[in-house]
């Protein structure tokens, strides 16, 4: 008897990955300072913990509170504003509401490189300004604002984050991703 199996058709599909420019997003602003949220931490651990987190989930937010602080420490240097005002423009378009990943040499940049450069060139612009001590206090209040926010700032009602861009059973189950992944930003 010759064989005859079905053969049924296999539905192959690739993963979807999501880059890591999918993974920094502006949070609504209410969740962020949402007073109900915040407490005192257990332990040096939790505080530890919870800044990792919080510094995870709230990126894109607490880089503009960082910026806004520096752009503060600048009022009385019109030079060194109208310089960061032109950085700035990279950060708005490269970063803080860029949907798609910057493409250098047909190559897609990690988002913490685009970070770490707009922030070495925005601090570096500056200093040729002749406002050393200014961007200098200015970084200092940030980080410690921001760290200050990211300690006491609870975590347990912000879910796992990223959790939106993880492949697990709510990503087959009628979800559609978030961020389009195509598309690049060439530079």
């Amino acid at each position: 008897m010759p064989s005859t199996s079905t053969t049924y058709g296999t539905i192959t599909s690739n993963p979807t990955t999501f880059p890591s420019h999918a993974k920094h997003t502006r949070r609504p602003w209410p969740e962020l300072f949402s007073l109900s949220s915040f407490c005192l931490p257990i332990s040096a651990g939790d505080a530890k913990a919870r800044i990792k987190i919080n510094l995870s989930y709230f990126r894109v937010n607490y880089v503009i509170i960082a910026l806004t602080i520096l752009f503060l420490t600048l009022l009385w240097h019109p030079t060194s504003m109208i310089v960061f005002l032109i950085t700035f423009i990279f950060w708005w378009f490269l970063y803080l509401f860029n949907d798609n990943p910057v493409v250098v040499f047909n190559r897609p940049v990690d988002d913490n490189v685009v970070l770490g450069v707009l922030s070495f060139a925005t601090v570096l612009l500056l200093v040729l300004t002749h406002v050393g001590i200014n961007v200098l206090v200015g970084l200092i209040i940030g980080v410690v604002v921001v760290g200050i926010h990211a300690a006491f700032r609870g975590t347990e009602d912000l879910g796992f984050p990223g959790e939106e861009e993880e492949n697990g059973l709510l990503s087959v189950v009628g979800s559609q991703p978030l961020r389009p992944t195509s598309g690049y930003n060439r530079i």
